[in-house]
Parts: C-alpha cells; sequence; structure tokens
C-alpha cells in the first residue's frame, strides 16, 4: 500500500467517524475491525494487530 492510500483511508476513516458521532464511534471502530478480521483470514496475524495497536498510546 502506499503512502497516498494510506492517507486516503486515514482520510475516509476520519471522516467517517466525525459523521456517526461519538456515540457510535466505539461500535463502529469494533464491527470495523471484526469485518478487517474476517478479511485478512488469519486470527493469529489479526490478534498480533490488535495488540501492536494498543502500543504507544496514552491509555
Amino acid at each position: 500500500m502506499t503512502p497516498t492510500e494510506v492517507e486516503t483511508i486515514y482520510e475516509a476513516l476520519a471522516n467517517r467517524l466525525d459523521e456517526l458521532g461519538a456515540e457510535k464511534r466505539e461500535l463502529y471502530l469494533a464491527k470495523l475491525a471484526l469485518l478487517m478480521a474476517h478479511e485478512l483470514g488469519d486470527a493469529p496475524r489479526a490478534l498480533a494487530l490488535i495488540a501492536e495497536a494498543a502500543e504507544n498510546l496514552d491509555v
């Protein structure tokens, strides 16, 4: 994936999150993650990415 494609995906995701509003963002992101994991078709890799996504967050 090119940097331009990554930026396009980021922008689309940010716009969708803005449209949904705070009350639906969490559910949307969970559903999106499950759909992407299913599309990936590799449960161990999906689990590794779940862990990786939490790295370096200030939580």
